[in-house]
């Protein structure tokens, strides 16, 4: 798998899964553009990976996105990967969910994925080159009890993505998706053991997944070794859901 200089611009990235791509990426000898909102996490990440590049920024700020992504391809020298790996969840059943966390959870789940995606194809269409690789859930495809915001935006992306890869295969820029299923984060660590035992008792692999297995996936669909994989999902889940 050779990806040694390509640019690769990562959102989301000081979380489990996010710090897990930054990793795998600079092994492969990529140039990584981290963001995030967090700035004592990016100096942390910074800390960790010397020659990585952050950069703070609020995707709910999309009148912002434009400009933002102006500078990231100036900082790289262009961009060949996008990863949207950002979301966040504000979860409560549908009949006590507020408008307002319905549509801060689409605005930056699934709106700001449209807008990154959109300015990040503009500079890759020049190139007549490019990976974009979108991370959803596997809550996008079975729904989950108190998520109906996250699990909308989730499988939004999913069609979104689908769209993409159709408009811009006959450029060469490869559109894809990554569903995660339940992955050891500090988020997962947090759960009570015996609700976790219980979740792990309905995977069939008998684990919860890692960091690593998602960003084996991602630099998979990076790489050459996918150039004719467009328009899809990967499920990893360790086999608890299976389309």
């Amino acid at each position: 798998m050779n990806l040694k200089n390509k640019k690769i611009l990562i959102t989301g990235a000081t979380g489990g899964i996010g710090y897990s791509m930054v990793k795998k990426f600079t092994e492969l000898g990529c140039e990584v553009l981290a963001t995030g909102t967090n700035q004592d996490k990016l100096n942390n990440l910074k800390k960790n990976f010397k020659d990585v590049k952050i950069k703070q920024f609020k995707l709910e700020e999309h009148s912002k996105i434009q400009e933002f992504i102006d500078t990231c391809n100036l900082d790289l020298g262009g961009i060949d990967v996008l990863v949207n790996n950002a979301g966040i969840t504000l979860d409560n059943i549908s009949i006590r969910l507020t408008e307002e966390n319905w549509k801060k959870v689409l605005d930056i789940n699934l709106t700001s994925t449209f807008l990154m995606c959109k300015f990040v194809i503009k500079k890759m269409l020049k190139n007549k080159n490019g990976r974009i690789i979108n991370i959803t859930s596997i809550v996008g495809h079975t729904g989950n009890v108190g998520q109906a915001n996250y699990a909308a935006s989730k499988a939004g992306i999913i069609g979104f993505s689908k769209s993409l890869a159709i408009e811009y295969a006959k450029k060469n820029i490869n559109i894809n998706c990554v569903s995660p299923g339940f992955i050891k984060t500090e988020m997962t660590d947090k759960i009570d053991e015996e609700f976790k035992q219980i979740l792990i008792s309905k995977i069939p692999s008998g684990d919860l997944g890692s960091g690593e297995d998602i960003s084996n996936c991602v630099a998979f669909l990076a790489s050459d070794m996918a150039n004719y994989i467009t328009g899809e999902t990967i499920h990893v889940n360790g086999g608890m859901y299976m389309s």
